[in-house]
């Protein structure tokens, strides 16, 4: 698209108007090369990320991206071997953080279907360990002790002789005051001094460093703190040449990862973007246009975007239709309406919202010319006309069937007779080409062009003769009208003379009130218009209002069928218990056999309904759950660092170690790695018989499992055993806490079948294994 255009409709100050809605240096930067296409692929991807956009504000709480700042010459600088500093650090940082926001906030995404947007989330990359490694540097660009061993020696340092200057300055103070002009530690050239009065400078030994401006007070530094005062100063060295190798680190650890880094960057301010033409499209009552394929264009309510309060009017460039011919006197608007029309194709073409209504449709032209001329003055020199010409000329030669071409008061600047009829030669010229093209002109002769020609249609602006003011209302297919008779009737110029001049025009009355019975019409049409789309208005409202209704409906119900499913199951669980009840009564009151019962406890759980819960996220984050322990892996939720829980403090909070780091987290602040499973079938009862005179054997493992799934296996072991008329089972539970070991001890008091058990010889398990004997 050619610059000029972009000029001539001030294209540039439509997109300053986006800025203010724009967080991120990176959104900003795309927003500045933000220019028109003719792809229509670019094009329509644009309009789709922006609807989906709409549905993540629609179907969530918001949508929000925090401020960053412009990364890419630090990561120039990554590039070429360069260390960061730490605001450089700090800017990645950012970065990095809100790469794991937004990915935290997609996985939370729910009810809404993505597909271009569903791509750029799945691509951001939040880089957990990064994360945790930067933590080294908080956000006030202070470098933590934990960020080495040696920063943590070398401050512990430090704040041992800072201690020690304060005691030795401190005893000074309390046993020779009287010396000093203030009771105060003071400090010069970083060093801690005293403040002594002059007449005793020589009371107390040591380095001068400054005189007061009066000197009647001299600042010495006692020789008593000199030497600690060096070691601090050499410390503070030390700290400067650690920091330095900490931030050479992380640059390393950077380094490795520039480009996904970079790429991060550039979907965070894609997103910002995008966000950003979501909330212009919503403030300024914008629209998504539809693309059509036939050079047709419709839209509807169109309003200009830099002008306050903008009249909107509806514009229908039919497929058939060629020139739209706007005459009329000036100052009526067909100035705007030009602009409005070639705006709304630049904003869509560059994949921007257009300001009018849903429903509204642009095509895709290669370029688009206008000559625009913004000069209302009567009197127009010959250059004017020149410039121009040479202006037209320029376009005639570039324009082709698929360019829009925009003339403002075409052939002005020139003898009327003379300027008319080269209007019309050009209009002509480009009809012929097949070039859409919207003209304004006040020459009466293009009315009858606009009349008389096919695919040519003539357009006016409404003017109200009671105000004598236009309306800036567009009427199409209506041609202009001079009102200069009835504006001087109602001015008070007398009807004699103007009765004359009427006659002196020749003009043709019946076509003046042919012009006047079709304006009429049309504001008639539009006003019945407005009536149907204030219904159409209230039953998108409606319609609105019953979506919501709907959701609120649908998320009511899962919630309702959750807790049903809940309380199903609880009633289900009491009833498997009551009948575990019931069958050890019978048990004690009959001689049942041992496999009458446990077939009558299989028949009885086959009753208990199979209940899928898998697509249940409650249920899901419940089940996930789990008590923490010393020794357990942890991811840190906040910026994803791996560690390890090293002990529970008395208020419930955790002691946990990430790499270097030593931290203090309760319990919503991480999350449980999942243990690796050692083996890749599920651990069952292994039934081992043995061959010959021996009796057939079994063994439990329940040594690591939680004490309620421990008793469930114990049970449907001891029930396996029993149908296969073992005489003996070994059970391994540990040593451990001893809670396992004792639960299996009461379950097999209480088992009639039971006639022994006992812990295990020293050599086979001792007391981590119970062995059980039946009768």
């Amino acid at each position: 698209m050619n610059t000029k255009i972009l000029d001539d409709l001030e294209f540039n100050k439509v997109k300053k108007r986006l800025e203010s809605f724009l967080k991120t240096k990176q959104g900003h930067e795309e927003l500045l090369h933000l220019a028109p296409s003719s792809e229509r692929e670019k094009i329509e991807k644009s309009f789709t990320e922006l609807s989906e956009m709409a549905d993540i504000f629609t179907n969530s709480q918001g949508f929000s991206i925090g401020s960053t700042e412009d990364i890419s010459h630090s990561l120039k600088r990554l590039e070429l071997e360069a260390d960061l500093n730490i605001q450089e650090i700090l800017d990645v940082k950012k970065i990095l953080k809100i790469s794991s926001e937004l990915k935290a906030f997609h996985e939370d995404l729910e009810n809404v279907t993505l597909d271009f947007l569903e791509e750029l989330f799945n691509k951001i990359n939040p880089f957990p360990a990064l994360q945790g490694s930067l933590e080294a540097i908080n956000d006030a660009g202070f470098i933590e002790d934990f960020a080495s061993p040696e920063l943590i020696r070398i401050r512990r340092i430090i704040q041992q002789e800072e201690r020690q200057v304060r005691q030795t300055l401190q005893e000074i103070l309390k046993n020779q005051g009287d010396l000093l002009s203030e009771s105060l530690i003071a400090s010069r050239n970083g060093r801690s001094v005293l403040p002594v009065k002059n007449t005793f400078r020589n009371r107390i030994s040591g380095v001068v460093h400054d005189i007061s401006a009066s000197g009647n007070t001299v600042y010495i530094e006692p020789r008593a703190v000199v030497k600690l005062n060096e070691e601090i100063t050499q410390a503070r060295a030390d700290e400067r040449y650690e920091i330095a190798n900490i931030l050479r680190q992380l640059s390393a650890m950077l380094r490795e990862h520039v480009s996904e880094i970079r790429n991060n960057a550039w979907l965070i301010g894609h997103l910002d973007f995008l966000r950003a033409k979501y909330l212009y499209m919503v403030e300024h009552k914008a629209s998504i246009p539809t693309i059509t394929t036939d050079h047709s264009i419709t839209l509807l309510n169109a309003r200009h975007p830099l002008i306050e309060n903008p009249v909107a009017n509806d514009i229908h460039f039919t497929k058939e239709l060629n020139t739209i011919v706007i005459t009329g006197p000036n100052t009526g608007g067909k100035t705007i309406m030009l602009k409005t029309l070639g705006l709304a194709q630049l904003m869509a073409q560059s994949g921007l919202p257009v300001w009018a209504e849903k429903g509204s449709k642009v095509t895709i032209f290669n370029q688009i010319f206008a000559d625009i001329g913004d000069e209302q003055s009567i009197e127009q020199s010959l250059s004017t006309f020149s410039s121009h010409m040479t202006n037209i000329v320029s376009i005639l030669n570039q324009a082709d069937n698929k360019s829009l071409v925009l003339f403002d008061e075409i052939g002005a600047g020139t003898d009327p007779q003379e300027g008319a009829s080269l209007a019309i030669a050009i209009l002509e010229h480009l009809r012929l080409s097949d070039i859409k093209t919207m003209a304004t002109t006040h020459y009466p002769e293009l009315k009858a062009y606009g009349i008389e020609t096919k695919n040519v249609e003539n357009a006016s602006m409404e003017f109200d003769i009671v105000t004598l003011s236009p309306t800036y209302h567009f009427m199409q297919g209506v041609p202009g009208r001079s009102n200069a008779f009835e504006i001087a009737r109602r001015l008070g110029l007398s009807e004699i003379i103007i009765s004359e001049a009427n006659q002196m025009t020749n003009q043709d009355s019946d076509v003046n009130r042919i012009i006047e019975r079709l304006e009429q019409q049309t504001i008639e049409s539009r006003r019945r218009l407005d009536n149907i789309k204030e219904v159409e208005q209230e039953n998108l409202k409606f319609n609105r209002a019953v979506k919501k209704l709907y959701n609120e409906f649908n998320h009511e119900k899962e919630k309702e069928l959750e807790k049903a499913t809940e309380e199903a199951r609880e009633i289900v669980d009491m009833a498997l218990s009551e009948s575990e009840a019931i069958l050890k009564q019978l048990h004690d009151k009959s001689q049942l056999k041992a496999h009458e019962i446990i077939e009558a406890k299989t028949q009885l759980k086959k009753l208990v309904p199979e209940l899928d819960l898998s697509k249940n996220k409650v249920l899901k984050k419940v089940k996930k759950a789990r008590a923490a322990r010393v020794g357990d892996d942890i991811i840190v939720i906040s910026y994803g660092q791996r560690g390890t829980l090293i002990n529970q403090l008395k208020d419930g909070r955790w002691e946990a170690q990430i790499g270097l780091i030593k931290m203090t987290l309760s319990e919503d602040e991480f999350n449980l790695v999942k243990e690796e499973k050692t083996t890749t079938t599920k651990k069952q009862v292994q039934v081992v018989k043995k061959m010959g005179h021996h009796s057939p054997q079994a063994r439990l493992d329940l040594r690591g499992k939680r004490y309620e799934e421990a008793m469930q296996e114990l049970d449907a072991f001891i029930d396996q055993a029993l149908l296969n008329n073992m005489a003996q089972v070994d059970i391994i539970h540990g040593i451990g806490t001893g809670v396992i070991r004792e639960g299996v001890t009461k379950y097999l008091r209480r088992n009639k079948h039971v006639k022994s058990f006992g812990y295990a010889p020293q050599n086979a398990g001792g007391s981590g294994v119970t062995i059980v004997n039946f009768g």
